[in-house]
C-alpha cells in the first residue's frame, strides 16, 4: 500500500516552487540558483535534495507547468481555420519557450528526445500539445491527405525548428512568426 504524503513535505515543497518561482521572477531561469532557492524558502540545502533530483528537475517542473498553463490556454481556443490563424493560437507558447535560450534547453533535454529514462513534466507536455493540435485538425480545414495526428505532429517538429533557428547566428533573419507562418503553410496547405 503506498504512503501518503505527509502535510509537511507538501508545505516544504510548496515553498521550494515558490521560492523558485519568485527568484525566476527577479532574475530569470538561468539565473536560478538552488542556494537562492533554499535562502528564500527558509530551507537546508539537503532539503531541497530530498524533493527535487537536482536544479534539471526542478527546472523541468517549473518550465513543464508553464508550457501547461500554456496548452490551457491553447487549448480553449476555437480550431484555426487558416494556417495564419494557427501560428497565431501557438505564438504566446513560442514566445515562451523562446524566451531564454536556458529555457529552449531545458525543453530539448526534458521533451522525451534525449531518451531520459524518466517522463517528465516537460515530456508530458509534448503529447499534450500534440493532442490539442490534432484535435484542431481533426475538423479539417486543411489538407485530407495524410491524419490529423500526423499533421500535428508535423506542426509541433516546424514550431521547435522555426524557435531554434532564432538561436542561430546563420539563420535568425526571420522572426519565429514569419518562418513558423512559411511552415505551416506549407505543410498544411500544400500547393500542386
Amino acid at each position: 500500500m503506498a504512503k501518503a504524503v505527509q502535510q509537511r513535505t507538501l508545505k516544504t515543497r510548496t515553498k521550494l516552487l515558490d521560492a523558485a518561482t519568485a527568484v525566476i521572477a527577479e532574475g530569470g531561469y538561468e539565473a536560478l540558483r538552488v542556494e537562492d532557492v533554499v535562502k528564500r524558502a527558509g530551507v537546508a540545502k539537503g532539503t531541497f535534495f530530498a524533493h527535487f533530483k537536482d536544479k534539471d528537475a526542478l527546472m523541468d517542473h517549473l518550465i513543464g507547468k508553464e508550457i501547461d498553463r500554456h496548452l490551457d490556454q491553447i487549448a480553449a481556443l476555437p480550431a484555426p481555420r487558416t494556417s495564419a490563424e494557427m501560428t497565431d493560437a501557438l505564438m504566446p507558447l513560442a514566445a515562451f519557450m523562446s524566451c531564454e535560450r536556458y529555457v529552449f534547453d531545458v525543453i530539448l533535454r526534458h521533451s522525451g528526445a534525449a531518451a531520459q529514462r524518466e517522463i517528465g513534466p516537460i515530456a508530458m507536455t509534448f503529447g499534450r500539445h500534440e493532442q490539442v493540435v490534432t484535435d484542431w485538425l481533426a475538423q479539417r480545414p486543411f489538407r485530407t491527405d495524410i491524419s490529423a495526428q500526423l499533421q500535428a505532429e508535423g506542426v509541433q517538429a516546424f514550431a521547435i525548428q522555426a524557435i531554434s533557428l532564432m538561436f542561430c547566428s546563420l539563420h535568425n533573419s526571420l522572426s519565429i512568426r514569419e518562418r513558423l507562418q512559411v511552415y505551416l503553410a506549407a505543410w498544411l496547405t500544400p500547393q500542386s
